[in-house]
């Protein structure tokens, strides 16, 4: 039997060699050569616009005023040693403190809102609005927004329409009212009889300062009030007329309509009250026997809500027990608030859109497997969203931190020129002592080193944070 030969088995193909990276350069110019070439300008202008200014302001911060004598640390020394760049200091600090936590906790509260709001996109869009504005035309705004006249500041107008309501302002509260005759000031505002008046008795009440178109157009020529034997009567009326005698009804002259009037016992407590006419005239009814003072109520001539200086010199002073220095320190001014109310509406517009952003990449399984788990919404946020939120949080807080250590030009554009000193900064300081009437260039320097030893700590801790 013939063997058949078996088919010949296939040649194995050689496996091509794979090679990793790149082909060696061959000639021409080397790699690192090109990186430099193409890394110079860029390094360059670095140095020229970062590095260079930074070891030049730490240097010139070792020279005094004019640069030509060297003195050391001396104007480090001055820094913590001068009211000025103390209280600059001090109001430093209270941003750092309120404004990155107020502003990441709005951003959160808008961002939650805007997910569970049918008209979201509107929402989002006015409230980022502002960060179109710069800073500085922010605080030009918000500087009509405090005016302190309620005609033209919003703040003060809302205020006021608030005030008005609850304690509305007299009809006769006019800036020159004066009693004249048988009436004399009282310390609450009120303006009292200076007779005593009995059952049966009549009592006149002439006021001057009043201008005839402040007299409402309802009044009556004033005239003497009849006799009541069981009342007390009496006239209140604007006493002047040309060629007019004080304490006597001229011909022409207005009773004064609307006046609250109180009956005041001997004990200065009010036995009634009662509301003058159209001619001036008033009565109390059934008094009792005995003498009493009649009195126009303080509320007459209470004044309308004349507005808040929000951006004045009032400060929000605590007890403390430090002395006169530590207790300026605690000071915290009216006008770093309003500064701050400011800087809020302009950012809280990013931190809602950060956050936002960090709400919709959170895991929904998890947020329902909470809620299928009986957790209510509350629980839900506390101990689900909120965890799940805290880097970005971070890096809101983190960028608000860096943002109001350099503050500077809101400051400049919002604060008057009389309230600038308190609500100083740092930034500021240093801008008007090394750029003011008479520059110290040395200690200009020295806050600009400091003002940049204060935000590094705060960068570094935001890079460990971000490689970590």
């Amino acid at each position: 039997m013939t063997a058949v030969p078996s088919a010949a088995a296939p040649r194995a193909r050689p496996i091509p060699e794979v090679r990793t990276g790149r082909p060696p350069r061959r000639g021409g110019v080397p790699r690192s050569a090109v990186v430099v070439l193409f890394m110079f300008p860029a390094a360059l202008l670095l140095g020229a616009i970062v590095v260079y200014p930074a070891v030049a302001s730490v240097a010139r911060s070792l020279y005094d005023k004019n640069g030509n004598t060297f003195v050391g640390a001396d104007n480090y020394r001055t820094l913590f040693g001068t009211s000025d760049i103390l209280v600059a200091i001090r109001n430093n600090a209270i941003w750092v403190i309120v404004f990155p936590f107020l502003v990441t906790f709005l951003g959160l509260v808008f961002a939650v809102l805007t997910e569970r709001i049918r008209w979201a996109t509107a929402f989002k869009t006015v409230v980022f609005m502002p960060m179109a504005i710069s800073l500085f035309a922010t605080g030009v705004i918000w500087r009509i927004v405090y005016e302190t006249d309620p005609h033209r500041g919003v703040i003060n107008s809302a205020v006021g329409t608030v005030v008005d309501v609850i304690h509305p302002p007299g009809l006769y509260a006019l800036p020159n009212i004066k009693p004249i005759s048988g009436v004399s000031g009282a310390a609450d505002g009120s303006m009292v009889s200076a007779q005593t008046v009995q059952p049966g008795g009549t009592v006149r009440l002439g006021l001057t300062g009043i201008p005839l178109s402040a007299v409402p157009p309802a009044a009556q020529d004033a005239r003497a009030a009849a006799t009541v034997a069981t009342a007390i009567s009496g006239l209140v009326w604007r006493d002047f007329s040309p060629g007019g005698h004080v304490g006597t009804i001229d011909p022409g002259e207005k009773g004064l309509p609307g006046l609250h009037l109180n009956l005041v016992g001997a004990d200065d407590k009010t036995v009634a009250t009662t509301t003058s006419g159209n001619d001036g005239a008033f009565r109390f009814d059934g008094a009792a026997a005995g003498t009493y003072h009649v009195a126009l109520d303080a509320s007459n001539f209470r004044t309308a809500f004349g507005g808040v200086n929000w951006l004045g010199t009032q400060s929000l002073t605590p007890t403390s027990s430090l002395g006169t220095t530590g207790q300026a320190l605690l000071t915290i001014p009216l006008v770093d608030l309003a500064a701050i109310m400011a800087m809020l509406w302009m950012w809280s517009g990013f931190a809602m859109v950060v956050i936002g952003a960090g709400l919709a990449a959170l895991n929904r399984e998890v947020l329902e497997a909470a809620r299928m788990d009986g957790a209510s919404e509350l629980q839900t946020f506390r101990y689900i969203t909120f965890p799940l939120l805290r880097p970005v949080l971070i890096v809101v807080f983190i960028t608000m931190i860096i943002n109001v250590l350099k503050i500077f030009d809101i400051i400049l554009a919002l604060v008057p020129d009389s309230a600038q000193q308190q609500a100083n900064v740092i930034a500021l300081e240093m801008w008007r002592i090394g750029f003011g009437g008479s520059p110290d260039y040395g200690l200009g320097s020295a806050l600009a080193v400091f003002l940049f030893v204060l935000v590094v700590p705060v960068i570094f801790v935001n890079i460990r944070r971000i490689r970590g």
